[in-house]
């Protein structure tokens, strides 16, 4: 059966009864039909809180690496060893449904359901998220036609506009044509909404007001004399809040398996911090003895910003960390071409392994946090395969555990459900890559180190000249949120495996006050993804009883 044949022959559980299970009563619950609900706010927490797992991955390759479908599968698998369990989980964006992935809600036994809503609008918080974003760039132009009283600088314009579709036809644009009733002429832009500074601030809300306060932080240009003017100064943090009254609030779901899980906030990790809301994460963590999230792209990416930027502002504390491998990404980095994966070849592997054993060394080393690695097991995977990961792991001093959780949903999981429980006992402290207190060039140095294991840093002329007026301004202080490749611990997506003796060159410095970071720009990275050539929106379609096919 397909990933989407397996979701619809699910019966769910009414959303009450999955609400009941982390004692959510019926009256903090809005429902949209039987099978999800928004969480109010206003939920009682205990002040006890449970185990958090974070759930991250080797550097990915393009034959994908099930990190989504582990997090649920391990989920299932805590919860059939009678753990009080939930995930907590990103919520997908329409540009990589319709571009690559076709669709971002696990896969075979191991999905979140009603997968066709997750993946489609669901909720409607990202285009909440994109039209609050999109009101305070049209209420910025209409400052600047209407006299410009705060005097802003046309060229120095930082908000874009955005839109949650790949369409890179839109990341250089001129708009305001037309004659002076039509706005001010200028260069601009777009970003997909999940890049955008309001969905990064949604995710790292603690509450409705401290939103509203971010939102209001938020720099939407400069004046001509250098300072910086922001949402506040535009009288849009109020309406911008109104339009997202709903989207702060969790998403409530169920896996497979009637396991709850909160999906809510969708951040790309390769140019954005590619975590779900700390808020959900939160209030998963007050309800559930055991709660598993997970953070996008691999390790030197999502998990650092898991740790650096949501762990550092918010105060969560994960217990131990689970690096999903696939044998097919192992041979990629050794060596082998995507369409001859599927043939065995153990010493590929090995090859490989490299990429695995430095993001678990970070794991130890940088973060000094318990982990095991989940083999996500395929069926043409060989034992020989599988075992040459067994084995380069032990003799690390590391654990690695096939898990079946596609095939078996978390029957497949219980042996990587029993080590996290033991790793979940062992005392750690979360230590962070860099000091908050050090110079934005410092933190940066330390990631390219220390993270990514290169030589260095080095700044383009333009991101030096940024570099001092971020200081100059008062912004060093903020973590770094480095817009990389996900391919490669560099910044070039050719350079696979464990490359070393490369630097980082950052060519430009975005502040966003609101979201409480420092977006730094690497390599060709853009904040506006493009369509593959071969998208995947060419296979999704629907039929006139209204069956949708092609997601997945």
């Amino acid at each position: 059966m397909t990933d989407i044949e397996i979701a619809r022959a699910a019966k769910p559980k009414n959303i009450l009864d999955i609400a009941a299970k982390l004692g959510i009563d019926d009256k903090y619950l809005s429902c949209y039909g039987k099978d999800k609900a928004k969480v109010s706010l206003d939920v009682p927490k205990n002040e006890k809180r449970g185990k958090i797992i974070l759930v991250t991955a080797m550097t990915p390759t393009p034959a994908g690496e099930g990190k989504t479908t582990v997090s649920i599968g391990l989920a299932d698998a805590l919860a059939l060893l009678g753990k009080k369990t939930a995930a907590a989980l990103r919520e997908p964006s329409l540009g990589p449904v319709f571009g690559i992935k076709g669709g971002a809600a696990g896969g075979g036994y191991s999905q979140v359901i009603p997968m066709e809503d997750i993946n489609l609008h669901f909720t409607g918080d990202i285009h909440a998220i994109g039209t609050a974003n999109n009101l305070l760039a049209a209420l910025t132009d209409n400052s600047i036609q209407q006299g410009n009283p705060l005097g802003l600088d046309v060229r120095r314009i930082e908000l874009k506009r955005c839109v949650d579709m790949n369409d890179r036809q839109l990341r250089f644009i001129t708009d305001g044509l037309g004659g002076k009733a039509n706005g001010v002429p200028r260069e601009d832009g777009f970003d997909i909404t999940v890049a955008s500074e309001v969905m990064a601030a949604l995710c790292l809300a603690t509450s409705l007001t401290d939103l509203k306060q971010r939102l209001s932080r938020m720099i939407v240009g400069y004046s001509f004399d250098g300072s910086p003017v922001t949402a506040g100064d535009i009288k849009a943090a109020g309406a911008m809040t109104v339009l997202l009254k709903d989207a702060v609030k969790p998403n409530l779901v169920q896996t497979l398996a009637g396991t709850p899980a909160f999906i809510h906030g969708g951040p790309f990790a390769n140019i954005a911090h590619g975590c779900n809301s700390v808020i959900a994460t939160d209030l998963a963590s007050s309800l559930a003895d055991y709660t598993v999230t997970e953070a996008g792209f691999g390790a030197d990416l999502g998990a650092e910003k898991f740790f650096d930027i949501k762990c550092a502002t918010s105060g969560l504390r994960p217990s131990c960390a689970v690096i999903v491998a696939t044998v097919r990404a192992l041979k990629y980095h050794g060596g082998i071409a995507l369409k001859d994966l599927s043939t065995p070849d153990a010493e590929a592997v090995k090859r490989g392994m490299p990429n695995l054993l430095r993001h678990l060394a970070n794991m130890r080393q940088v973060y000094r946090i318990p982990c095991v690695v989940a083999i996500n097991r395929r069926s043409d995977d060989s034992a020989e395969e599988i075992d040459a990961v067994i084995d380069a792991c032990a003799n690390a001093g590391e654990k690695a555990v096939p898990a079946d959780v596609w095939a078996k949903g978390g029957e497949g999981g219980t042996e990587l459900a029993q080590e996290v429980i033991a790793l979940c006992e062992k005392p750690s402290e979360l230590h962070f890559a860099y000091d908050l207190k050090d110079k934005i060039d410092k933190k940066l140095g330390c990631l390219a180190t220390r993270v990514y294991r290169g030589k260095g840093v080095k700044f383009t002329p333009q991101a030096q000249k940024q570099l001092e007026e971020i200081d100059r301004l008062g912004f060093s202080e903020l973590p770094v949120c480095t817009a990389k490749t996900q391919y490669s611990f560099s910044d070039d997506p050719a350079l696979i495996c464990a490359p070393e003796e490369f630097d980082v060159t950052v060519r430009e410095l975005k502040v966003s006050a609101g979201a409480g970071f420092v977006v730094a720009k690497t390599g060709s990275i853009m904040t506006m993804p493009g369509l593959p050539k071969r998208p995947a929106a060419e296979n999704i379609d629907i039929d006139e009883n209204g069956v949708i096919t092609g997601l997945f």
